[in-house]
């Protein structure tokens, strides 16, 4: 087993790299909130029937992760990300195109479905796991920081491209801005364990590709562990995602300008990438049960302060709480991952992991838009997710301790 610091001299560039590639996984849903209003303005639509874009794009990349989860396992990570990556941009653009048709958006999204799959965070953390062991809880942090970037960026971003450039033109400038981000750099060095070993310097005097270890998929999805691991993330994206989509709105319903609510949406983004790598850190030296406890607890004290705060302060305050559960989230679910069942089928067991959270991000803001339309306000959803985070929190902070013959990575 290497060092920590001996992991980072020799394979310091790949979670960078992979961090850039990983904002395809949250690129359009991040963006949809500063969408909301065009699109209600322009087509009628509710934001239910908005929202319910996700639901398409998450329930439909719920069924094809599991089938990438096992290409990556057979092709390795780095072809399935860089067709991805492409993918991605090709149908976030088409998304410019339209008509005002409900069946239309429906199938706009399907598209995206299909990006989605082929750019899930299993691709990326798989790669930097199999490079990775001591210091693997950081490493993680690292690659997933992307989607913390893109939670303070891409409402920002969004915002301003409708204003200058209209809703349509401002989906195809952020894709082609993506694109020319991600794809060169993880076509150059973006490589895991399992891929063809790249002609680099760093990696020169690296050995043969390592033997990974863990349990067979069959032999994980008989787990009890498994299923109350994949229950908690389901609750807690569920709470999670509805908040981030729906966060602009219900700053704005309190009065609040656009850019305003965006700017201070932009604040769990950055309390997302400070708290992920707080608890990067945490889980390497830590119980990650214990650190998931805690985490996954804290979206309880954000709903009380959206419930009774008013103001700048509170709403920022919750923006921040909400930010720093989410920056542990994907992290904690990744490491547990493969400290209970290795990364010798991580991609097919991790992927089947990610349907159950993407069932959530697929009807948990889809619930919320619904929630509103029906009550014309926010605040049944919101005393719904307390218990629901607190449920989360207590299935994974009571996990039984991982094995220690899946906590050596690869030999």
């Amino acid at each position: 087993m290497h060092s920590v610091r001996e992991e980072w001299r020799r394979y310091w560039y790949l979670p960078l790299v992979a961090a850039f590639a990983n904002i395809a996984t949250v690129i359009h849903i991040y963006t949809l909130g500063p969408f909301m209003a065009p699109l209600e303005e322009e087509f009628g639509w509710s934001r239910a029937q908005i929202s319910s874009a996700i639901t398409v794009s998450n329930g439909i990349n719920a069924g094809l992760g599991v089938i990438i989860g096992f290409l990556i396992d057979r092709y390795g990570p780095r072809r399935i990300g860089l067709i991805g990556i492409c993918v991605m941009t090709l149908a976030f653009a088409s998304v410019s195109t339209a008509t005002g048709s409900y069946w239309n958006w429906i199938f706009l999204w399907f598209l995206i479905s299909l990006g989605a799959a082929w750019t899930q965070p299993t691709i990326w953390t798989s790669a930097v796991s199999s490079r990775f062991d001591a210091g693997r809880g950081f490493a993680i942090a690292v690659t997933i920081c992307g989607t913390s970037v893109a939670a303070t960026a891409l409402p920002l971003i969004a915002t301003e491209a409708i204003v200058n450039f209209g809703w349509r033109w401002a989906y195809v400038v952020i894709a082609i801005g993506y694109f020319v981000l991600a794809f060169p750099l993880n076509f150059l060095f973006f490589r895991g364990a399992a891929d063809t070993p790249a002609r680099l310097p760093v990696e020169e005097s690296a050995p043969a590709p390592p033997v990974l270890s863990g349990m067979e998929a069959r032999e994980a999805f008989r787990s009890l562990t498994f299923y109350r691991l994949s229950i908690a993330g389901l609750l807690f994206a569920f709470c999670a995602m509805a908040s981030i989509v729906h966060f602009v709105p219900i700053l704005t319903d309190r009065g609040l300008t656009p850019l305003k609510a965006a700017g201070i949406a932009g604040l769990i983004g950055i309390s997302s990438l400070i708290g992920r790598f707080i608890t990067g850190w945490l889980l390497d030296r830590f119980l990650p049960e214990r650190v998931a406890l805690v985490a996954f607890g804290l979206p309880v004290f954000a709903a009380l302060l959206l419930l009774y705060g008013h103001g700048l302060p509170a709403y920022s305050l919750a923006a921040i709480v909400i930010g720093a559960s989410l920056g542990g989230e994907y992290d904690i679910i990744i490491y547990l991952t493969t400290r209970h069942f290795g990364l010798k089928r991580f991609g097919a067991i991790f992927a089947t992991v990610l349907v159950f959270l993407t069932a959530a991000t697929a009807t948990g803001p889809l619930t919320a838009g619904a929630i509103y339309d029906r009550f014309g306000s926010y605040e049944i959803y919101l005393w719904l997710t307390i218990p629901m985070v607190l449920v989360s929190a207590l299935l994974a902070g009571t996990l039984p301790r991982a094995p220690d013959e899946y906590n050596r990575g690869a030999h």
